[in-house]
């Protein structure tokens, strides 16, 4: 039986990329494990199957990945959260800082709404800056609540600490 370890041993380190300095944590060796990624999507689901999930929102692109998993497997809508340009109609955006840049994320104008119970889906919590405005700009929306999971996080970089105290964040992985 495939553990937690296991996964992680299956999530390959690219040094240096997207530039100099940077050691990648790269997810897709985990998903094109069956088991990796059967047991990935199981536990996901497992941990929001009785939170009363609405919508799951994933961030473009490795959000993607996982997210349609879980909204399927928990009873609840998929919403990308896209950068510029991609989505057809109209859109809010929210602009943040990365680590290698500034960047843009935008989701449909009624894509959430104050009924929802909103899950906030990514690979990978590094600094936080993508995902804290994924949650500033769902938070516009003023859904009942919103929680946070992703398949990584780098604890080293305390992304966490951007977000309120009573926000529920969870990590299949720990580094």
């Amino acid at each position: 039986m495939m553990t937690i370890e296991d996964l992680k041993a299956l999530v390959r380190d690219v040094p240096d990329f997207p530039q100099k300095g940077i050691l990648f944590k790269d997810i897709t060796t985990m998903l094109k494990d069956k088991e990796g990624l059967r047991l990935a999507a199981q536990l996901l689901c497992e941990r929001y199957a009785d939170k009363g999930i609405t919508k799951v929102v994933g961030i473009e692109s490795r959000g993607f990945i996982m997210g349609p998993i879980v909204a399927e497997k928990v009873g609840a809508g998929f919403v990308p959260m896209r950068k510029p340009g991609k989505l057809p109609a109209n859109t809010v955006s929210e602009s943040y800082t990365k680590e290698y840049g500034v960047d843009t994320i935008e989701v449909h104008v009624d894509a959430i709404d104050e009924n929802d119970v909103v899950l906030l889906h990514d690979d990978l919590l590094a600094t936080g800056g993508t995902m804290y405005a994924a949650y500033l700009l769902a938070k516009r929306f003023n859904p009942k609540k919103i929680y946070i999971s992703f398949i990584a996080e780098l604890e080293f970089l305390k992304g966490r600490e951007l977000f309120p105290a009573d926000v529920e964040i969870d990590a299949l992985i720990k580094y």
